[in-house]
């Protein structure tokens, strides 16, 4: 075989090796994935919650990683998500995860994600739908029938009494000079 010949296919064969960078891209994101799942079998062994993980991702790189802990801690607000977002605003000293990304083994709840917005984390990747948790046992339909004013029995009685708020802490906030806004 001609060298020329043989120098163009070994360069062919190297080219075809090199993964581009939507497959690196694809290949980290499956990476991160399989963390937060493996995250919730982890929570889920050792019995300190439901079976959902979390990662968050810094610059290509796990951050942080969580998983449900709820029966663990009493806390019903210790879920995957909020956790991770807990523990990564602490490593940074700072509330505002914009430059971040979360990777969850299943779609956020209605407070997860109310979590996700505080927190301005620009993006979600989840495995599992809410109906994969659902038929799991984890069914947060009520809830959002509840926010969508769709509920047709509350199982929490909300009383609005207008003009009995004190109106103090938010004449005092707004005339803060010093607030960092979020």
């Amino acid at each position: 075989m001609k060298l020329w010949l043989l120098s163009a296919l070994v360069a062919l064969l190297c080219v075809a090796a090199v993964p581009s960078s939507a497959e690196a891209a694809a290949a980290g994101e499956d990476e991160f994935m399989q963390t937060a799942i493996d995250e919730a079998v982890n929570g889920v062994g050792k019995g300190e919650g439901g079976p959902f993980g979390a990662v968050i991702v810094k610059d290509g790189k796990i951050l942080v990683r969580a998983h449900n802990q709820v029966l663990l801690t009493h806390d019903p607000t210790a879920h995957a998500e909020v956790q991770a977002i807990r523990k990564a605003s602490a490593l940074l000293g700072r509330f505002d995860l914009s430059d971040c990304v979360l990777y969850a083994s299943c779609e956020p709840c209605p407070m997860c994600l109310g979590a996700i917005h505080w927190a301005k984390l620009r993006k979600v990747v989840y495995g599992a739908t809410r109906y994969d948790a659902a038929n799991a046992g984890f069914d947060d339909s009520y809830i959002y029938e509840v926010i969508q004013g769709k509920a047709k029995v509350l199982q929490v009685a909300m009383e609005h009494r207008p003009g009995s708020g004190d109106d103090r802490p938010f004449a005092l906030w707004k005339q803060k000079t010093d607030k960092t806004q979020y």
